[in-house]
Order: structure tokens, then C-alpha cells, then sequence
């Protein structure tokens, strides 16, 4: 099997026209040069070199390897030359994956901000709650998932769905009580959850739902859960037509409003963790790092 070395060793040969000069050209020694010779040569049974005096010419078997050297070179040359790039930002894609209400406000301020820093970089974006985008990072589908944990859960739908990832803590977002303008309790600071045990709820994701009914046992009712949505704009909308009551993250609630409805500080507080989850290889990837840093800018 032929390698890099002796190829570019031939084409040396060739274009200096002798061993010695081709050892100092490449800065290998004369005996190096001449010992991988012989190798090559026996290896593939045909003579590469032929002397002429103090002068060496390659013979039609060593003109071929010159010849596929020029192109080997420029494959790799080419290729040093993209890895640098992607090594230094100036090229290279990033694929992150993100629950819907961080993809409205503070990925957006991610992107921008990695675009700033560097416009060569390549970007895809696609939504997922946890368990679609965790899922995706494990099958190579994405290099970043924005995912959310709440206290005592996991990101995904098993215990072990984090286990061989790497999470980057981004920010805490406190949860809201969304009311209608009119419900008795609108005018109150703080709202626990046993004030609401009669009302009729509106749940949102999956895991947001699981959290309710965890935060409601806990509060010692069992929520009555009347409409289900993933759509937030869609529960401000149930809760403004008087249909119910509901959690909802302050991240929602930094991009989408409602004149009909007002939010309250749940009491006790509870919170939801966001995280940038990757794996320990893709951190060392610069546009990976890079969006990470990015995010954890955008969080601040």
C-alpha cells in the first residue's frame, strides 16, 4: 500500500533530479531517502529510479507515482486548507435543535449574535421538544439541543435520557399563573396553587403537564385539566375566553402577550432549567463551541 510520504519522496526525486536533493528539499536525510526507495521498489516489484552518472531519472513506473502526487498534494493541500478554515470560524455548519419557546426568544438572539462573530459559519435550525431533539443529537441528526429539565425530571422521557451527554446550564425560567383579566385572583401578588384547586386547567408540552401534576400532588389536589396544547399562544387564547387557568414559562411569556389575560408569580416559586446539551466530542468542534457561547450570551 502506497502513503503520503513516498509519493511526495518520488516526486522529489523527479523534480530535483537526484537523492541528495531531494532529502535536502523535503529536509529528510540522504540514507532516509534512499532506504525508502528500495522499499517502495520492492514492494512493488518495479524499479522507480534509474541513474544516469551523478544524475537520477524516474523510469515510467516512478513518472506515474510523480504524476498521482501532484494530485494526492492537492487533495490534501486543499484539505489542510478547509480544516483551517472550520478550525478557525471561518467556515464549518452547526445543527441545533430547540423547544419552541426558546426558539422565539433566546435562540434568535444566539443566532444573531454567532453571525456577528462569525458570518462564515453555516447554521440549521429545527424545533423539537426534549425528547425529539435529545433523541436527534444521539443519532447525529443535530450537534446542539436547547432542552428544558423541571426539579426531579430528566430532560427526556427516561431518568438516563442526559446520561453520556454534556449539558451547559443557560438560564432558570420561572413559571407564571395565567388567569383571566376578570378571575377573582387577578389582583393578587403571588398565587399558590391550592387558591386554584377548583379551577379547570389548561396544560401545556407533555413534560409541562407532568409538572403540574407533580406541583398539584405536592399542593394535595389533582388538577382537572380540561384542554391540552403544545401551542402557547393557543393557552393565552383558552385562558382569555375564561375556559381555564394555567402555567406558563416566563419565556413564553417575554414574546407572546394578551390583552385578556393576566400572569401572577406562582408561590412557592418553581422553576424549569434551560440547557445546551451536546457531547463531549462535539464540544471540542469550534462552530459548536462557538453557538454555545453564543446561547449562553443570548441567556445572560
Amino acid at each position: 500500500m502506497l502513503d503520503v510520504n513516498a509519493l511526495r519522496v518520488v516526486r522529489a526525486i523527479g523534480d530535483e533530479g537526484g537523492f541528495t536533493a531531494a532529502a535536502n528539499a523535503l529536509g529528510y536525510s540522504q540514507p532516509a531517502v534512499s532506504q525508502l526507495v528500495r522499499r517502495l521498489e520492492r514492494r512493488l516489484g518495479t524499479a522507480l529510479v534509474e541513474r544516469h552518472g551523478r544524475t537520477v531519472r524516474l523510469t515510467e513506473a516512478g513518472l506515474v507515482l510523480a504524476r498521482h502526487a501532484v494530485t494526492v498534494q492537492g487533495a490534501l493541500d486543499t484539505a489542510d486548507e478547509e480544516i483551517a478554515a472550520i478550525t478557525g470560524l471561518r467556515a464549518g455548519r452547526v445543527r441545533v435543535m430547540a423547544f419552541p419557546s426558546s426558539s422565539a426568544s433566546v435562540v434568535p438572539r444566539a443566532l444573531a449574535d454567532l453571525r456577528a462573530r462569525h458570518p462564515g459559519l453555516s447554521v440549521t435550525f429545527s424545533e423539537g421538544e426534549p425528547p425529539q431533539s435529545l433523541a436527534a443529537l444521539r443519532s447525529g441528526e443535530c450537534d446542539v439541543a436547547v432542552a428544558f429539565t423541571y426539579p426531579g425530571t430528566s430532560a427526556g422521557r427516561d431518568v438516563d435520557d442526559l446520561s453520556g451527554l454534556l449539558t451547559v446550564p443557560l438560564l432558570d425560567d420561572e413559571l407564571h399563573v395565567v388567569l383571566p383579566a376578570d378571575h377573582p385572583l387577578a389582583d393578587g401578588e403571588r398565587i399558590g396553587l391550592p387558591q386554584l384547586r377548583d379551577e379547570p386547567w389548561i396544560a401545556g408540552c407533555p413534560r409541562c403537564r407532568g409538572h403540574l401534576l407533580s406541583l398539584a400532588d405536592r399542593a394535595g389536589f389533582t388538577p382537572r385539566v380540561e384542554f391540552e396544547t403544545d401551542d402557547y399562544v393557543a393557552v393565552l387564547g383558552l385562558v382569555s375566553e375564561g375556559l381555564g387557568v394555567a402555567l406558563v414559562p416566563g419565556l413564553v411569556l417575554r414574546t407572546t402577550t394578551h390583552q385578556a389575560v393576566v400572569t401572577r408569580p406562582l408561590h412557592p416559586t418553581s422553576r424549569r432549567s434551560v440547557l445546551a446539551v451536546t457531547t463531549q466530542d462535539l464540544r471540542r468542534v469550534p462552530a459548536v463551541h462557538a453557538l454555545i457561547e453564543s446561547l449562553q450570551r443570548a441567556s445572560r
